[in-house]
């Protein structure tokens, strides 16, 4: 007998569709080694209808398109610790939907997660599959391919009103997640929204009609909103631009002095310290002479050297040793770097949390895990984010960091030691990505949000 003659055979990838969801069309990675499928979701909402829980969740239907969005909402069956294949442990939420593949429709178990930055928006596992499908790994799209054409038909474009506010995004890379999570939330709420990328902005410096232009001439005018993303190595410009923007009754996000103050490392950590903020001991010189008591003065090796200029964790050394620690202060000092030393935090296990602030509140926050033999937990340098559950005092200094900058969007980094919570530094431009993707809510809706109360607009 043969037991694969009622089963269908597909390929590595499919199109598959969730009509009860209004998913018309998902492209699959079909995966036998993953036990449970899983759809992408973001903006992830716990709530309970007639006693029963139920979840409401965006979905992203369509490969490196993340304009599309699809609106769904389902009963909870389950909630699942999952480790993703890229080291992320997190909390899943777990629906169930019929699936249609094909002419067959059946009812399969689904996790929600974030997987805008993978490849595929679904992935098919073992389960949904037993006795039903075979997978012949090289072939793709055994149960018929989907034109972009009729995925546009499907679809349709979606049509966003053009009353809304007039915002820019002033940035240098449109292309990141961050930026192209911001330029999708502000058309899904109606706003009109321009990318501005820094180096291409110019500015007319005038007493009584100031004026900024962009590539081509164009005039930037009746902006009411600049959402200020500037990277490190554009600060000098960008801070220029903002203030311009200022000059001209422009909100921005985050105003030149704020941006200013948080890239000034030592600055920075001299205004939390006079407002009463805690630190990681730290210590800064610019002479050699100095060096060994640079060191004590910090309470000795091991101990951290960072670059005032570092970010996403780069510029930033581990000294194990009286000796290494030497080496690497001088060695910075020879190519006149300035920097500073800190105290190692052994107790924080390689450790630190994100906080994201958005006009005084804590709106979501993560715990960063250092990848093994690594010491810094950022995600740029192969860290792991989880959701975690901060206390109030860590809430409170987080809200208190990003005021003394005058920052209204933040990220704060704050490290646990034996002493209590330590601020480690303030990001005027936190990335969106790792915290959407761990906690599964519309941060950049949540910036989009912010904007619109502060300048009084409603639908």
């Amino acid at each position: 007998m043969n037991i694969s003659a009622n089963k269908k055979t597909i390929g590595s990838e499919e199109w598959c569709s969730f009509p009860a969801l209004g998913l018309h069309a998902i492209r699959a990675r079909v995966d036998s080694g993953a036990k449970t499928s899983s759809i992408q979701a973001f903006n992830i909402q716990n709530f309970h209808r007639d006693g029963v829980s139920w979840v409401s969740f965006e979905v992203h239907p369509i490969q490196k398109n993340r304009r599309t969005v699809v609106r769904c909402e389902r009963a909870v069956i389950d909630k699942r610790v999952i480790k993703s294949s890229t080291g992320l442990t997190e909390t899943r939420y777990v629906v169930s939907a019929p699936l249609k593949l094909g002419d067959e429709l059946w009812e399969i178990e689904l996790t929600l997660a974030n997987r805008d930055s993978m490849g595929f928006r679904m992935l098919l596992g073992r389960e949904a599959m037993n006795g039903r499908l075979i997978v012949d790994p090289a072939e793709v799209c055994l149960m018929g391919d989907i034109t972009d054409e009729k995925i546009s038909e499907l679809y349709g474009k979606k049509k966003t009103t053009k009353n809304g506010l007039n915002i820019a995004l002033l940035a240098s890379n449109e292309e990141l997640y961050s930026n192209q999570r911001i330029l999708e939330a502000a058309e899904q709420r109606g706003h009109n929204i321009i990318f501005l990328n820094v180096m291409q902005c110019y500015m007319k410096l005038d007493a009584t009609k100031p004026e900024a232009h962009y590539r081509g001439g164009k005039l930037l005018g009746n902006l009411d909103a600049v959402i200020t993303r500037i990277k490190s190595s554009a600060t000098f410009y960008g801070t220029a631009l903002a203030r311009q923007f200022e000059s001209m009754g422009v909100y921005t996000t985050n105003t030149s002095t704020a941006i200013s103050q948080s890239r000034d490392k030592l600055f920075s950590l001299q205004l939390m310290l006079k407002n009463g903020i805690n630190i990681p001991t730290s210590g800064f010189a610019n002479s050699p002479i100095d060096t060994k008591d640079l060191i004590n003065m910090v309470g000795g090796a091991p101990l951290i050297v960072k670059l005032l200029t570092g970010s996403q964790g780069r510029g930033v050394v581990l000294a194990e040793t009286q000796k290494a620690a030497e080496s690497v202060i001088n060695a910075f000092k020879s190519l006149r770097a300035n920097l500073l030393v800190q105290k190692f935090i052994k107790e924080a296990n390689g450790k630190d949390l994100r906080c994201f602030v958005i006009n005084g509140k804590v709106v979501a926050s993560i715990e960063r895990s250092a990848a093994p033999g690594e010491f810094r937990a950022n995600l740029h340098q192969g860290g792991t984010a989880s959701v975690v559950k901060i206390t109030m005092e860590e809430k409170m200094l987080a809200i208190k960091a990003a005021k003394v900058l005058g920052l209204q969007v933040a990220g704060v980094d704050i490290i646990r030691s034996k002493s209590g919570p330590l601020l480690l530094e303030v990001n005027s431009s936190p990335g969106l990505e790792g915290i959407e993707s761990a906690t599964g809510q519309d941060i950049a809706g949540m910036i989009i949000a912010s904007i619109e109360k502060k300048l009084n607009w409603q639908i």
